[in-house]
């Protein structure tokens, strides 16, 4: 009986471990999250200028200019199929008027250059479209300057690559205008194939 007192003498002092209450959850609950406060700053990363009703103006009055000195490559097409000079047939007084005044492509086309495409005082949409446009209509007038050195002739062979090409000239100065026309009215900025490069470069 002597070992017993000796035995609980030789044992280390632990601390009395505490059980949890039977009636208690011993999970601890989860912390509580704070929802982070959200800055909303689309307002300024979205923020969209619309193009001023002027440039829009400006750049839709600009394709007029080749569209009217293209018509002339219709006229194959109008004298085969009638029915496709019709839409055109509201625009014979503006054309007559056009082409009565003296000089008038010549007149618009170096006033729209230096008034638009070398007044810095307009935005760059309006110069890039006024000088689209100048440069499609320079364009126009290489196949006028082939024809007279070439010489194709009124009948034969010659007569019909000229019909032929003369009508897909006209199909591709028709679909330039009207795109460019409803893309200036909409605010935005229309890529002509080929002319866009080289009206790009020579505002740079």
């Amino acid at each position: 009986m002597a070992s017993i007192p000796l035995l609980r003498l030789s044992l280390p002092n632990r601390p009395a471990v505490r059980l949890p209450h039977p009636l208690k959850s011993t999970l601890h609950p989860p912390p509580q999250i704070r929802p982070k406060s959200i800055t909303t700053t689309t307002t300024s990363r979205c923020s969209y200028t619309p193009t001023p009703a002027t440039d829009r103006l400006i750049s839709a009055a600009s394709y007029f200019i080749p569209f009217f000195n293209g018509l002339q490559y219709g006229r194959f097409l109008f004298a085969k199929y009638p029915l496709l000079a019709a839409p055109f047939e509201p625009l014979i007084p503006l054309l007559s008027l056009y082409h009565s005044v003296p000089y008038a492509s010549f007149v618009t086309f170096f006033g729209l250059y230096l008034g638009v495409v070398r007044n810095p005082s307009f935005s760059r949409y309006a110069r890039f479209n006024a000088l689209q446009a100048l440069v499609l209509d320079v364009l126009l007038v290489l196949p006028v300057l082939l024809q007279r050195i070439i010489a194709p002739g009124r009948s034969g062979i010659g007569l019909k690559v000229t019909a032929w090409a003369y009508s897909g000239l006209f199909l591709f100065v028709v679909a330039c205008f009207v795109y460019g026309l409803v893309s200036s009215v909409l605010g935005k900025t229309p890529y002509l194939p080929i002319v866009a490069q080289a009206a790009g470069r020579q505002l740079e």
